[in-house]
């Protein structure tokens, strides 16, 4: 679709478990394309594990994914990039700093890595040029929630819908954007008011 629009693109299937594959992606974006101006990392791993429940090995592929390949696909992305103005990384959380979410603790413990990262990536970065922000989606409608939990937060969102796809995706286009140049260090809810409720 985006060929057909006229863009560039170019796909590479990576296993973010692989403590290489970081490199590997970024390596292969330079390449197609020169250098990179933006990283936008909304990969993730999701799993449903409470204390009770709580393995080591789940822990370990959470964190591999969820917060040391960020960590290392930031570090590769700077290494290429020149320090010329407009670099941009946007970053993605969950809602877990707003409310509890006990059923997914190796989930929410490595995506607040991410979130807690932000402030202090972005400050170290700033002499480069390059902003650092992070997203939270909220419940977006991706096709995972039918049922009872799909109807149960339709009910509960202000909005009386999920988000969708396309709300996250203005966010992140104006966070690229140079309008946006003065912004980082922050993590932005795109939820449709979904934390303003409280905890939930």
């Amino acid at each position: 679709m985006l060929r057909g629009d006229g863009v560039s693109v170019e796909f590479l299937s990576a296993d973010f478990a692989d403590p290489d594959a970081a490199q590997q992606v970024m390596a292969a974006a330079t390449s197609a394309f020169g250098r990179v101006d933006a990283l936008v990392a909304n990969h993730a791993r999701s799993s449903r594990q409470s204390l009770a429940t709580l393995t080591a090995g789940e822990l370990d592929a959470s964190f591999a994914v969820n917060a040391r390949a960020t960590l290392l696909l930031m570090r590769h992305f700077v290494e290429q990039h020149d320090g010329s103005p407009g670099g941009r990384v946007v970053l993605f959380t969950s809602g877990q700093y707003h409310g509890a979410m006990p059923e997914e603790l190796p989930y929410i413990a490595s995506k607040a890595v991410v979130q807690q990262l932000t402030a202090s990536l972005a400050v170290e970065l700033a002499p480069r040029q390059i902003t650092v922000n992070c997203v939270n989606p909220g419940p977006n409608d991706t096709g995972y929630a039918t049922g009872e939990l799909r109807r149960r937060v339709e009910h509960a969102m202000p909005a009386g819908r999920w988000g969708r796809p396309e709300d996250t995706a203005r966010l992140v286009s104006w966070l690229l954007s140079d309008e946006a140049d003065w912004v980082t260090g922050q993590t932005i809810a795109s939820d449709g008011g979904w934390s303003a409720r409280g905890s939930s």
